[in-house]
């Protein structure tokens, strides 16, 4: 059974960080992109940054860049994502999820984790 389990999330000061983690179990770690989305309510649930654990490639999504920085541990089975310069605008359900390729769009991952809120007050 694949599952996804993300923690870390809470909240933190403008210009805080968190650090989210994924670990993620019941397929091939490697086999698999993991993508970070965020969605707030009445919106749209957006990509934020994904990587390929097997060759390291990764996407980050223009509101991540420069801030945001997504990692894995392959012993672990687990992606992260540091957030550091939080804004008040990244406040949000911070979900992670598995598909085959490095990509932002919902569309290409099937398995998703329950989220984990982040709070960034101002």
């Amino acid at each position: 059974e694949v599952q996804l389990v993300e923690s870390g999330g809470g909240l933190a000061q403008a210009g805080g960080s968190l650090r989210l983690s994924c670990a993620a179990s019941g397929f091939t770690f490697d086999d698999y992109a993991i993508g970070w989305f965020r969605q707030d309510p009445g919106k749209e649930r957006e990509g934020v940054a994904c990587i390929r654990s097997s060759d390291g490639n990764t996407y980050y999504a223009d509101s991540a860049k420069g801030r945001f920085t997504i990692s894995s541990d392959r012993t672990k089975s687990t992606v992260y994502l540091q957030m550091n310069n939080l804004k008040p605008e990244d406040t949000a359900v911070y979900f992670c999820a598995a598909g085959p390729r490095v990509s932002y769009s919902t569309g290409n991952y099937a398995s998703w984790g329950q989220g984990t809120q982040v709070t960034v007050a101002s």
